[in-house]
């Protein structure tokens, strides 16, 4: 069978170990891979992935009435050739940008990848993730998020620690401070400059109207001695966006203020994040060097190793004290593959770096996979909707009947294929521990 290696990992192949490079910060600097950047070869409505969906009776609830459960599905094999450069062929299932499907915490990658780009590009002294930011109030709806010092430093408002609650468990208040520091307007536009003129970014996890949302905070970064070192004022987005997809509306009906109302609810200005975009910033932040040049975005080594630490980890396994406690525990947002059970017995040996989302009857995951025992590694990424009363914003989702145990076993299924599959000849891979990864 051939070897597949991940760039970003350091192995002791006898012992299957995995050094941290960085104790003292507690993330992983990943080793660069080599220059140049590889194209993926798509394959639209994949006849291997639709037989291996057939394959399994686990999954034929939602495969055999896919339309009705709105399921969308890319699954990315990843072979590397003897200079250890990764080749990427992607299998789609019923993938449509056009069927608009609700974010939710998909958009908190994206955020917090530009939220790191911004500090970068500031270039204000003293500046960095660390510095205590403080959030104040200029228009309705808005929150203050005040300084507050603390013994521990994992629960001051910075950039980097409300990095680390949206990515360890989805933390909604976190991305509404980033999203603040960003302001609509230029986070929307940093996109389109990307390669991602359809993304929309436009609303906070809290009940404001579009006018509000499209109004951002004051903030204040603060240095060692507690006076401020950078001042953001309020910002206005004079101009609103234009939905990508046009007027979108779901259900049959929605709930508000406590009364069902019986007409469909209105996505048209909600946020929207197609399945391959948000696929797409998840490779290019795991595999920057091979990503074409105007789609990475401008992060610092340290940045992207930051991220993957905690797209990586668990909120046990993290070292982050303030989700040290039951409440989160390990599969707290690994869907594919643990499906979000308390009870779930995480493999060592398995690796997953991904984003959720989990909103409105909407169920997702973004994720990639690497097991060093088992030579795998690919990309899955998976969206689908649960809610049979038609009812939005009720409450009632089959979450954990159908969505949850579905995407765990897609991620098995995927695991499974991947640890026996051989080399199609498409790609070639590698056959000898590539040198320094021994």
């Amino acid at each position: 069978m051939p070897l597949r290696y991940l760039p970003s990992l350091s192995l002791s192949i006898g012992l299957l170990s995995i050094q941290f490079l960085f104790p003292t910060d507690g993330y992983q600097q990943f080793p660069a891979s080599p220059q140049g950047y590889s194209q993926t070869i798509r394959i639209p409505n994949s006849l291997l992935l639709d037989s291996l969906l057939r394959s399994d009776s686990r999954l034929a609830l939602v495969v055999n009435r896919a339309a009705d459960y709105e399921l969308q599905i890319i699954y990315t094999q990843i072979n590397r050739d003897a200079q250890n450069q990764p080749h990427f062929i992607q299998h789609d299932f019923r993938l449509d940008a056009k069927q608009y499907f609700n974010p939710a915490s998909l958009v908190k990658l994206p955020t917090a990848a530009l939220a790191l780009e911004k500090l970068n590009e500031l270039h204000q002294p003293g500046l960095t993730r660390r510095s205590p930011m403080v959030t104040r109030i200029a228009f309705r709806c808005q929150t203050a998020a005040p300084y507050s010092p603390a013994v521990d430093s994992n629960r001051i408002n910075t950039v980097g620690n409300y990095i680390k609650r949206m990515l360890l468990v989805s933390d909604n208040n976190a991305y509404n401070r980033l999203y603040e520091f960003l302001g609509q307007r230029p986070l929307n536009e940093r996109l389109t400059q990307l390669g991602y003129p359809n993304i929309r970014i436009t609303r906070r996890f809290a009940p404001c109207d579009t006018t509000a949302n499209r109004h951002t905070n004051p903030i204040d970064f603060l240095g060692a001695s507690g006076q401020p070192i950078y001042q953001q004022p309020a910002v206005v987005n004079s101009v609103s966006f234009k939905p990508p997809l046009g007027r979108i509306t779901k259900g049959r009906a929605y709930q508000a203020g406590g009364r069902v109302i019986p007409r469909p609810y209105d996505f048209t200005t909600a946020n929207y994040l197609p399945l391959q975009d948000i696929t797409d910033i998840l490779k290019s932040v795991l595999f920057p060097e091979v990503t074409p040049a105007a789609q990475r975005f401008s992060l610092t080594p340290n940045d992207y190793a930051f991220l993957r630490y905690y797209l990586h980890h668990t909120p046990h396994s993290s070292g982050y004290q303030p989700y040290s406690t039951k409440q989160f525990f390990d599969a707290y947002k690994k869907y594919l593959y643990f499906g979000r059970s308390p009870q779930a017995s995480l493999d060592s040996t398995l690796r997953i770096y991904n984003v959720v989302g989990m909103s409105h009857g909407y169920l997702a995951d973004v994720a990639y996979f690497i097991s060093p025992t088992q030579r795998t590694e690919f990309l899955l990424s998976a969206v689908l909707y649960v809610n049979q009363d038609g009812i939005i914003n009720d409450g009632v989702y089959e979450y954990n009947s159908i969505g949850l145990p579905f995407l765990a076993q897609l991620g098995h299924l995927i695991q499974q294929y991947e640890a026996n599959r051989k080399d199609s000849g498409t790609s070639t891979t590698v056959e000898s521990a590539p040198p320094g990864m021994k």
